[in-house]
């Protein structure tokens, strides 16, 4: 049974698996989208989510927080210098994610994760 175990493992291990939403979350965060599997989609979500509310806050232990986590300081610069104030109002739900359907090759759910 696997109650209360939030997640998903998508087949890699705990640092493989960390990489990678690291650098969907920074490729998101740099071209405003990225397309993906729609299991990764749902992954990065709620991380970009948390990255963005950090640079709302704008201070010095926030960009500290973000910078241990994306990997682009030139990212991290957008974050607190565009991307927090432009939803520095909206009290949430910076990220949408748009399916896309089966890829060509594997059949695999297809999703867009982009920025409102």
């Amino acid at each position: 049974m696997r109650h209360r175990v939030a997640g998903r493992k998508l087949s890699r291990a705990t640092d493989h698996r960390t990489a990678l939403y690291r650098n969907l979350v920074t490729d998101l965060l740099r071209y405003g989208k990225v397309v993906t599997t729609e299991a990764k989609a749902k992954e990065a979500r709620p991380l970009a989510e948390k990255v963005i509310t950090l640079g709302r806050k704008g201070n010095l232990h926030a960009r500290r927080q973000v910078l241990a986590f994306v990997y682009d300081t030139k990212v991290v610069d957008k974050i607190f210098a565009e991307l927090g104030p432009r939803y520095a109002s909206r009290p949430g739900g910076y990220t949408r994610v748009v399916k896309l359907g089966p890829r060509s090759g594997d059949g695999a759910p297809m999703a867009q994760l982009e920025l409102v």
